[in-house]
């Protein structure tokens, strides 16, 4: 690649601050992120999986979080702005938090009870007058199954959902808790303060420039002093072009890079860039619509879709940086299972499925997947989706790409396939995480789990599946609840519910002077032990 033709000086102008003498006083670490505007500020962030790393986790806290400290072991959930919790083993509906003591958020304000009730209201309370709907629609999936919540004294909450959940607590660590004080200071009026928010995460928001940048600062009072941030300042910048990136690590204009293109990572190298990659729980799939006249109710088509896709030469075109799927989750997973049907490279067997289905290379199956031009998790899109593309043709597919902006792709997640804005579309290529059995197999596959309520976009219905996930959902010890989603994954393989293509390893490409990075085995990660080398 003609590093030349990288558009760097686009940047240049907005990044002469942090190379200033006065810039140079404070430890200035600064991203290059994928997202081509800045997440939702407010509480619950926009932008998805990195929304959610670079703005909720950095300003705020959930009641419960995870623990991002650890490369060798993928990421478990660990007490945050509460203490303990428990749920009642009588009903397993109710669940009671002990909330931390001495926690204050940005603007000096105490957490409590009563700011947990607050935040809830701001989600579900439709008449409150904090009630968002921007923050909301974020956090639909995570709150749709909450049916009250009361405070039991000012260091108690209790929540009540709606049915017995197990997963439960993996949804809540996603629920991030903003100041009421700050609300009620800027006159009720959340634009201001998107501008001015408060968490009580170990960074606070100093400047923001939409589409553009975040500037971030060290909250030096931090309620966990093992997690003050090392820096003093952190720079979010958005550049969703992969090449614009790379071109500003190699001048030096930002320290750390998400997603570099994996052409670019022998000259990143040379460079003396430390590329940095870890497994965790992640699929870049296509998720297929059931919807009437979708030609993935077709179970042929689907096996000859899975089929058809060379996964070892597009991880070789990836530079090493994934690994082929064989299903949702990875083989080694607990939840792998045994299903029948490998996905494996057959295109053979999968010209002979799209002939019994009456299609050929001569006579091909129009079909049009909505696919995005960068974004959380989405690795190298339009490339990606241009390989994909070439492979299903090859068996007699005639794929459509129909490419929009992250922000714009995810609301047509949240839509359903059955939604207007989804007519005639036959699949989305939204990357997903499988960190939390909702996530990763039960929200997406059990019928009763369409959007709102969950991730299964495309309507797929299964009798197998729904007995299966109904039993997952209320099962409370974890091993058993682990042999019910290994029988999950099987069935919805044996289906072939989604096309599955690849695992990404997460790579990034940092400055040689960036220390104190541990990559989780998470779609998270922790950002307060980085520092630059002086």
């Amino acid at each position: 690649m003609v590093l030349k033709k990288f558009a760097a000086p686009l940047f240049a102008a907005s990044l002469v601050l942090f190379t200033s003498p006065a810039a140079r006083a404070e430890m200035v670490l600064r991203v290059a992120t994928t997202l081509s505007d800045i997440p939702l500020t407010t509480g619950q962030p926009s932008q998805g999986g990195e929304g959610m790393r670079f703005i909720g986790f950095t300003l705020y806290d959930a009641l419960i979080r995870w623990d991002l400290s650890k490369a060798d072991q993928p990421a478990k959930l660990v007490p945050g702005l509460a203490t303990s919790w428990s749920v009642d083993d009588a009903t397993h509906t109710k669940w009671t938090f002990k909330l931390r003591p001495n926690v204050k958020f940005h603007d000096g304000s105490a957490f409590d009870a009563d700011a947990v009730v607050w935040n809830l209201d701001k989600l579900l309370k439709r008449d409150a007058p904090q009630f968002d709907q921007a923050q909301a629609t974020q956090a639909s999936q995570y709150v749709s199954g909450v049916a009250s919540y009361r405070v039991v004294d000012p260091m108690t909450v209790e929540i009540t959902t709606k049915y017995a959940d197990a997963v439960f607590p993996y949804l809540i660590a996603d629920v991030m808790m903003s100041s009421p004080a700050r609300y009620k200071e800027l006159g009720g009026d959340w634009t201001k303060v998107a501008q001015r928010p408060s968490g009580t995460g170990p960074w606070m928001l100093d400047k923001l420039v939409p589409r553009e940048r975040a500037e971030l600062i060290r909250n030096p009072n931090y309620w966990d002093p093992q997690r003050v941030p090392k820096s003093d300042r952190m720079v979010l910048l958005t550049m969703p072009d992969p090449n614009t990136r790379v071109a500003a690590l190699l001048s030096r204009q930002v320290d750390w890079v998400e997603a570099p293109p994996p052409d670019t990572l022998p000259r990143l190298k040379e460079a003396g860039m430390q590329i940095v990659t870890n497994i965790y729980p992640h699929n870049w799939p296509y998720q297929l619509s059931y919807s009437e006249g979708s030609p993935f109710r077709d179970i042929r088509i689907r096996k000859a879709a899975n089929l058809a896709i060379d996964r070892q030469g597009l991880v070789e075109f990836l530079g090493g940086t994934a690994i082929p799927s064989e299903g949702m989750v990875d083989p080694k997973h607990p939840w792998f299972g045994h299903p029948d049907f490998k996905i494996r490279y057959d295109p053979d067997e999968a010209r002979r499925l799209m002939k019994e289905a009456g299609y050929s290379p001569q006579h091909p199956l129009h079909v049009k997947f909505a696919i995005s031009t960068s974004g959380s998790g989405q690795m190298q899109p339009l490339p990606m989706n241009e390989f994909v593309q070439e492979n299903l043709k090859a068996v007699g597919f005639d794929v459509e790409l129909e490419v929009m902006e992250w922000e714009a792709l995810r609301a047509r997640r949240r839509a359903g396939s059955d939604a207007p804005e989804n007519k005639g579309v036959d699949g989305i290529n939204n990357s997903f995480g499988y960190w939390d059995p909702d996530i990763g197999l039960i929200g997406t596959s059990w019928s009763r789990m369409r959007p709102p309520a969950g991730y299964n976009w495309g309507g797929f219905s299964d009798k197998q599946a729904d007995e299966l996930a109904a039993k997952a959902k209320v099962e409370f010890d974890p091993k058993k609840q682990d042999a019910l989603l290994a029988q999950l994954h099987a069935r919805i393989v044996d289906q072939a519910m989604w096309i599955w293509v690849v695992h990404d390893l997460n790579p990034r490409a940092l400055a040689p002077n960036v220390k104190g990075f541990v990559q989780a085995q998470s779609w998270f990660q922790d950002l307060t032990p980085v520092y630059l080398q002086q």
